[in-house]
């Protein structure tokens, strides 16, 4: 934990010309956005398996409707399909898990009054007005909801509200095929999944500042990079649909 420390007060130290009393919480955020950036790569796989996941329902459907009668054998025939492709029905979800250790760590710098032995210098660290090692209720105690630091958290909510829509949108409609595709036993998860988007929001209003800050930011990361990994294929199914509507004009004249 002192190394992180450390590290991260050098990254603060080379921020704080351009950002003073800020330059924590931009640290936060490029530091937030190496992460996903190691990450990348996990988060490409998740969306091939997705798109594999698509491509094979109709093989799926087949199944399904072969085994009806044999939930067993349905399973495994499933299992053998997806490993044959090499498609996980969980695939996607590392990216998520890989990244909790980093919130835990960051929620660890900005609330550990000591650090190696000495005093945890990050808790005086600001984002304007509120600390970063506070929480909303120190800034309702300290002005109230539209006090100085409760407009802080207002902004920040309402970045994580916006992504957190906006991603159970896309969600919903991602999961609606998925229980003819996924694997018996995963209906529960599939129903629950889109409701997740609004988990951080929630985490935001009862952690320090500075983990809100990084929910929030490895939130928008998420969002952005799903719909560029997916905007391809849904180019292509545009074009696809323009194609047939001219073809079916030049049928129908």
């Amino acid at each position: 934990m002192r190394t992180v420390a450390q590290l991260f007060a050098l990254l603060t130290g080379a921020l704080e010309p351009l950002f003073a009393t800020s330059a924590a919480a931009v640290a936060i955020i490029v530091a937030t956005m190496c992460v996903r950036t190691l990450l990348h790569p996990l988060a490409r796989a998740g969306v091939r398996g997705e798109k594999a996941r698509t491509r094979l329902a109709p093989e799926v459907a087949g199944l399904r409707k072969r085994y009806a009668r044999d939930p067993e054998r349905l399973r495994r025939a499933l299992l053998e399909l997806h490993a044959r492709e090499g498609v996980s029905p969980l695939a996607g979800i590392a990216p998520t898990l890989l990244q909790l250790p980093v919130f835990f760590v960051m929620y660890r710098l900005f609330t550990a009054p000591r650090v190696g032995g000495e005093p945890n210098g990050l808790l005086a660290d600001r984002l304007g007005p509120a600390p970063l090692g506070g929480r909303w209720a120190d800034a309702l105690a300290d002005g109230g909801v539209l006090g100085a630091p409760g407009l802080v958290y207002l902004a920040l909510f309402g970045v994580l509200a916006a992504v957190a829509l906006w991603s159970y949108r896309r969600a919903r409609a991602a999961v609606a095929p998925a229980p003819e595709q996924a694997v018996p036993g995963m209906a529960g998860l599939v129903k629950v999944l889109p409701l997740l988007s609004f988990g951080t929001l929630v985490t935001a209003a009862f952690v320090p500042l500075a983990a809100g800050l990084y929910l929030a930011t490895t939130t928008v990361w998420t969002a952005v990079e799903r719909a560029l990994l997916h905007r391809g294929p849904a180019v292509a199914r545009s074009g696809a649909a323009g194609r047939n509507r001219r073809r079916s004009g030049r049928k129908e004249g």
